[in-house]
């Protein structure tokens, strides 16, 4: 196995029993998330279309509520106990869902509710998920391994819809939810692994501060990046990422619903996409991200996908039909989760604790889906004003070139602190 994994992947011997705790780690939490992303696209339908701006926002609140509670807890609890804290706050939530699906409260209330649940735990639990790997490898481990723990994520988002489609027929809707729990629940364990692993390196035995709550006040998240140009850049990367990927969602929400009549097929087809980009994605990961990391190096591989995306929507514009959308979306999420997110991880890297778990928790969840939030109001009005799926498309082929332009100066700042900080490994 050991040998296997060295021939594969660029990494060291005494790398590799935390990197598979990592890579199951990721595996188990976004199997999690795909068994139930299924019933939460569903639930955004059986909602309405029409209130998704609502629902958006409504999740936007949800984070803004959130945010402060997790800097709180950030200040009270050390690494080791703040990780299981969100974990089981989460499953409790879950629990919740159960009780009310399984006694068929099932309104367009708890539909909404489940929809701006669904989508605050993934951003919660992700963002931990990888403040967690910023802080336990250093740079050069960052470049060299994230690409292909990613593909631990990969593999449970391709197993998640694959039990969602295979197990919801005969175990039910509400049955799911206890599936996710316990996926959630390995994660616990693999945690607590990750964290004996480094409370034996080098870097643990000159750095204690691991082993204190994180300093600052429980809104630091947000002052730190009002303070950062660097950090406001992030920002703003994460804000067009979340605008164009809300048209698309918008987009596909409208095109699925004109070309299939009843929910069983509408859930089907959500899966089958999900499968789709994750079998692409986690092809890329194994083969492809560290070597693009390498040879292109961070900036371009931040804008390679910005750029493709324009040419995507462009598209689009020209062919607004089904089969397009779902190779643009497909080719879009799968880009993403292989190639741009495991780059924009890197970026955190170079930065202290406060930035990783603080300013970077604020800025994957608040500032994330505040784009939501304002990009689905910015759709509505578009719709209401009566530009097509094709001219909206052509709206945002300019902002996707916009958002290659900041990735590619990002990457270049990132090299910058590296170089100022000493600690250079390009």
């Amino acid at each position: 196995m050991n040998g296997l994994i060295e021939r594969y992947i660029n990494i060291k011997r005494h790398e590799i029993t935390p990197f598979i705790y990592s890579f199951v780690y990721f595996f188990c939490l976004l199997c999690a998330y795909y068994i139930i992303r299924p019933l939460r696209d569903e639930m955004g339908i059986l909602g309405g279309i029409e209130n998704l701006p609502w629902v958006f926002s409504g999740t936007f609140i949800t984070i803004l509520l959130m945010a402060p509670v997790f800097g709180w807890l950030c200040t009270r609890f050390q690494r080791s106990r703040l990780l299981p804290i969100v974990y089981l706050f989460f499953i409790s939530n879950l629990l919740i869902f159960y009780g009310l699906f399984l006694f068929d409260i099932s309104s367009s209330i708890v539909a909404r509710a489940f929809f701006i649940w669904v989508s605050v735990f993934n951003l919660f639990v992700v963002s931990v998920f990888w403040s967690f790997m910023d802080d336990i490898y250093d740079k050069d481990q960052a470049k060299r391994l994230f690409g292909s723990i990613a593909a631990g994520g990969t593999t449970g988002a391709i197993v998640g819809p694959f039990l969602t489609s295979w197990l919801v027929q005969p175990f039910g809707t509400e049955n799911l939810l206890l599936i996710s729990i316990t996926f959630i629940s390995l994660c616990l364990f693999c945690i607590n692994k990750l964290s004996q692993w480094f409370d034996f390196q080098p870097q643990a035995q000159i750095d204690k501060s691991y082993q204190q709550p994180i300093s600052g006040h429980w809104f630091s998240g947000f002052t730190l990046i009002i303070k950062s140009k660097y950090l406001l850049g992030i920002c703003l990367l994460i804000l067009l990422y979340s605008t164009l990927s809300t048209f698309l969602y918008f987009q596909q929400a409208s095109i699925i619903k004109l070309s299939f009549e009843n929910s069983e097929q509408r859930t089907a087809i959500f899966a089958m996409i999900d499968l789709a980009v994750n079998v692409l994605t986690l092809t890329i990961q194994f083969f492809l991200t560290s070597r693009i990391v390498k040879h292109l190096g961070l900036s371009w591989t931040l804008s390679m996908i910005p750029i493709l995306l324009c040419a995507g929507f462009i598209t689009l514009a020209l062919s607004p039909v089904l089969a397009v959308l779902i190779f643009v979306q497909v080719f879009r999420r799968a880009g993403n989760y292989a190639i741009m997110r495991p780059a924009r991880e890197m970026l955190y890297v170079v930065l202290g604790r406060e930035e990783k778990y603080k300013a970077k928790n604020f800025i994957d969840t608040a500032v994330y889906r505040g784009g939501d939030a304002m990009s689905a109001w910015v759709y509505d009005g578009m719709k209401v004003l009566g530009l097509s799926i094709s001219q909206i498309a052509l709206v945002a082929a300019p902002l996707a070139a916009i958002w290659a332009l900041i990735a590619f100066q990002l990457g270049r700042h990132r090299e910058l602190i590296a170089k100022q900080t000493g600690d250079d490994n390009e």
